[in-house]
């Protein structure tokens, strides 16, 4: 192979290792002998040992059997180094390029520029293999996922305050006065210290929520009769059961009955009673 075409196999090299190679420079690369690229390949480890020895510290000798088999495998890969190119003495001096490969053809700067950036390329690769090895994503996926509890639905809300709360109340669903609601059947829960509380109630139709909605009021020992505090609107979307929790609008002190009315869009501020769908009320007080 001539100095030309050694230093062009060099050049692709080089760019291959650091850029890539387009289409057409690759075809240049296949046109060499695969062992003569192969062997060059090998070579470049040497070169980068080479350079690493070069940059060693005083106070870091190399040690001779390392030396002896660095310049064995330069030999067998780059060319012959002469037993009398090093001289080992007892403090084992640095050795760099030069004492390494003294007796190689000398190369033309261009050429040796070409093996530095391919071996620092090498480095490169080794340091990016490392660094990609675990991955952010691949990281994220192995953070073993926090215990966050669960929300409890409103259903398991109901049950919790019923063993949790020491004042609540709980009172049946019976029929109001509208016949074809006789089915209706459940209970309410309420809570004084809490204020809060849950109507669970099933026989009541899904109601059309351009016409009507259902209304709950409560009627405690300190409200005249006549005007018991909202309880909030809700709508029945499906059958079943449904669990639906108390938005009270004042604070109620010792409910005695529950009621719930079918009423206009958005509720009503008193109610006419003329539709009562179902009555619950309290037989033992909280206390």
């Amino acid at each position: 192979m001539s100095e030309e075409q050694r230093e062009l196999l060099y050049d692709l090299l080089t760019k291959k290792a650091v850029y890539g190679l387009d289409e057409a420079e690759q075809r240049e690369l296949d046109e060499f002998d695969a062992a003569i690229v192969t062997d060059e390949f090998n070579s470049l480890e040497i070169t980068a040992a080479a350079i690493g020895l070069a940059g060693l510290a005083d106070e870091e000798p190399l040690p001779p059997h390392l030396f002896s088999k660095i310049a064995a495998d330069a030999k067998a890969h780059v060319g012959t180094v002469e037993p009398e190119t090093v001289i080992l003495q007892d403090a084992a001096p640095i050795y760099g390029r030069d004492e390494i490969f003294s007796d190689r053809p000398a190369r033309s700067w261009f050429g040796w520029l070409g093996w530095a950036a391919a071996a620092v390329a090498c480095i490169a690769l080794a340091i990016n293999i490392g660094l990609t090895r675990f991955k952010p994503d691949d990281l994220a996926r192995n953070i073993p996922p926090v215990n966050v509890p669960r929300e409890l639905t409103t259903a398991e809300l109901r049950d919790q305050m019923l063993q949790a709360a020491t004042d609540t109340v709980r009172a049946a669903w019976t029929a109001g006065n509208v016949k074809e609601l006789s089915q209706v059947v459940g209970d309410i829960v309420w809570s004084d210290e809490k204020q809060k509380g849950y109507v669970s109630v099933r026989g009541l139709p899904v109601n059309d929520t351009s016409k009507e909605t259902y209304q709950l009021w409560i009627f405690d020992k300190t409200q005249d009769p006549k005007y018991p505090i909202d309880g909030g609107t809700f709508d029945i979307r499906s059958g079943g059961d449904v669990v639906i929790p108390i938005n009270a609008k004042l604070k109620a002190q010792g409910p005695q009955m529950f009621a719930i009315t079918i009423e206009k869009p958005g509720g009503v501020v008193v109610s006419s009673r003329g539709k009562i769908a179902a009555i619950a009320k309290v037989e033992t007080p909280a206390g």
